[in-house]
């Protein structure tokens, strides 16, 4: 069992290794798109499934509060969050409609759509691009395996090319921890 806990945190940091190193340039592209639409007084919108919903709000959380900096709080919402919305929807209209229909309220264009999704095939994260392609939304993937749908229907897939679930999420949830650094210091200085 100890090779086992050895093994997984190697794994772990060979895969967000390579990832970065294969990214790096790309990550940098998609993280200036985000922090210029927040200069532009606009919103980032996050939604997710499981592990991919707490990731959504801990990023949320992250720019709302704050990451490292005590600075101004930054406008996130997590569409993973509100039981009221979520079950009413999901009872009305079907769990596939539980973000779309975040997105179509909440939704302006120019903000962003953060998609968080291990197989890139969650419906209900395909719809809520779909419908934020339509209101002019720029729309990221966070994406695993080869990206699913979802890699061809968002403007910036970022896709971590593993099928182990769990090494996608940590990969996932270190790219959100560094795309709210990237935001802070940015916006507030080092």
């Amino acid at each position: 069992m100890k090779e086992l806990i050895y093994y997984s945190f190697l794994e772990s940091s060979d895969l967000k290794r390579n990832f970065i190193e294969e990214n790096k340039e790309y990550l940098y592209e998609v993280f200036s798109k985000i922090l210029n639409c927040i200069k532009d007084g606009r919103k980032i919108l996050i939604c997710g499934n499981g592990g991919s919903a707490a990731d959504a709000q801990h990023i949320a959380a992250e720019l709302v509060g704050r990451f490292l900096l005590d600075r101004k709080a930054l406008p996130a919402i997590a569409l993973t969050t509100d039981t009221s919305v979520l079950t009413a929807v999901g009872n009305d209209f079907g769990f596939d409609a539980v973000f779309e229909r975040q997105v179509e309220a909440l939704g302006l264009k120019g903000d962003v759509l953060i998609g968080i999704s291990t197989s890139g095939n969650s419906e209900n994260i395909v719809r809520a691009v779909l419908k934020a392609k339509q209101k002019d939304l720029l729309t990221v993937g966070f994406l695993g395996k080869d990206g699913g749908k979802l890699k061809d229907l968002v403007d910036y897939p970022i896709v971590v090319k593993t099928f182990s679930t769990p090494r996608i999420q940590e990969v996932h949830i270190t790219i959100g921890h560094v795309l709210c650094d990237f935001i802070e210091k940015s916006m507030f200085g080092a």
